[in-house]
């Protein structure tokens, strides 16, 4: 085989194994919603915001999701903590990253807002459930 040929069938090779390894990348970028544990590694690093990844596990069971709401560009990146209602520690943790409770919430929960603009976040407790609801919506409008 000609010199050419070799390097040639080498580029495709290489070229084609590198799209293999982006293609997951690729649909995550382009997803609706996502539903996963911290075990799912991939999707856990690509999805969640460093707050949410840094947040005091306040149960044992817990799992994460991430909405891309169509219309008013926002994300939504949510943690759900089952068998407690209690916020303590999320909100010790969240007053620690410099983020400061609101006095009014557009929705029944508790809002925060740190320094950036976009970037709300709800602590929500569901009682019926036992379960409390950390969401960081990110409002690109």
């Amino acid at each position: 085989m000609r010199k050419k040929t070799k390097v040639f069938i080498g580029l495709v090779v290489l070229l084609a194994g590198a799209f293999g390894c982006a293609i997951p990348y690729i649909k995550m970028e382009f997803t609706e919603s996502a539903y996963y544990t911290e075990k799912d590694e991939r999707e856990y690093r690509f999805f969640t915001p460093q707050i949410l990844q840094e947040m005091p596990r306040i149960s044992e069971k817990y799992e994460f999701s991430f909405i891309n709401v169509s219309g008013p560009a926002s994300q939504v990146h949510v943690v759900k903590f089952y068998g407690t209602s209690d916020t303590r520690q999320v909100d010790r943790y969240l007053t620690s990253k410099g983020y400061k409770k609101q006095a009014t919430c557009d929705i029944e929960a508790t809002c925060w807002r740190g320094s950036d603009p976009q970037e709300t976040l709800y602590v929500g407790t569901f009682k019926d459930k036992n379960m409390v609801m950390v969401q960081v919506v990110i409002d690109f409008t």
